[in-house]
């Protein structure tokens, strides 16, 4: 559970967004959103194929603050953290841990801002927590979220927002 912690990309993740970027071709992005973590950034300058300094930073698009269980194994995290985080929809947040409701509203309002602005083409670099009530807003989903199936790491979901109606376009892995 890395969370926030802000851990440089390793060379993994470097060779996983090239490989992303090659997959989307010589698309070019209006603006380019990030999370204000390093791995995110690059990720983003990767994958958008700009300078670091072009992307723009928010907040709101950070990972989920997992608590006190910031770096510990995803198997040995015990039933509430365990339950919460497959199915948050029926499980609370264990104490010290982000609850879904406020990774939904920071998210949501981020879309609604993004919504405001005149782009044709926007990539957002962020992980996968914050991924899930992202992809919920832009599938108008009625709970907010689209949890499952997980996303992948350096996964592009691409959608359309038009007249204040989403839809989900492809999904590129």
């Amino acid at each position: 559970m890395q969370g926030r912690t802000d851990e440089p990309l390793n060379e993994t993740g470097i060779a996983q967004a090239k490989a992303a970027r090659k997959k989307i071709g010589d698309i070019k992005f209006d603006a380019v959103y990030a999370s204000p973590l390093k791995r995110a950034v690059v990720t983003g300058s990767i994958i958008g194929n700009v300078d670091k300094s072009e992307i723009i930073i928010d907040d709101r698009l950070i990972e989920a603050d997992f608590g006190k269980y910031e770096l510990k194994n995803y198997y040995l995290l015990g039933p509430a953290m365990m339950l919460y985080w497959y199915l948050p929809e029926f499980f609370p947040a264990p104490k010290s841990v982000e609850k879904l409701s406020e990774m939904i509203e920071r998210s949501h309002s981020f879309l609604k801002e993004l919504e405001q602005k005149n782009y044709e083409n926007v990539l957002i670099a962020c992980h996968g927590g914050i991924m899930r009530p992202l992809s919920g807003y832009l599938m108008d989903r009625p709970n907010g979220i689209y949890w499952r199936p997980k996303p992948k790491n350096c996964e592009i979901r691409v959608f359309e927002s038009l007249d204040g109606k989403h839809r989900m376009i492809d999904d590129i892995l």
